[in-house]
């Protein structure tokens, strides 16, 4: 089991930033890759960004990239998310993900076996 909770969601106008945090706890944090993923209401859970578990290799969505870099601490058992020039539509509730498989950081939902509970960022405008 790996437990992960978020932090650092929170309220802040076009053209600020933010900095997630998620902590993960239960498993050894670094034999697997994290991602970071969002949800807007009314819409599909959509990928942000991954990083593997030594943090030498990041995927970025086309609509994130430029503007968000992920990175990890594994001695502190923690994923990072640093979004800057935000934009009203990066408005989502924001969650972290561990994908205990072998191999490259993926986009894919389904292949990420643990998930937070999620934290709200809301960029107005």
């Amino acid at each position: 089991q790996v437990q992960l909770v978020e932090s650092g969601g929170g309220s802040v106008q076009a053209g600020g930033s933010l900095k997630l945090s998620c902590a993960a706890s239960g498993r050894p944090f670094n034999v697997y890759t994290m991602g970071w993923f969002r949800q807007a209401p009314g819409k599909e859970r959509e990928f942000a960004a991954a990083i593997n578990p030594s943090g030498g290799i990041t995927y970025y969505a086309d609509s994130v990239k430029g503007r968000f870099t992920i990175s990890r601490d594994n001695a502190k058992n923690t994923v990072y998310l640093q979004m800057s020039s935000l934009k009203p539509e990066d408005t989502a509730e924001y969650y972290c993900a561990a994908d205990l498989n072998v191999g490259s950081p993926s986009s894919k939902k389904y292949e990420y076996d643990y998930w937070g509970q999620g934290t709200q960022v809301t960029v107005s405008s």
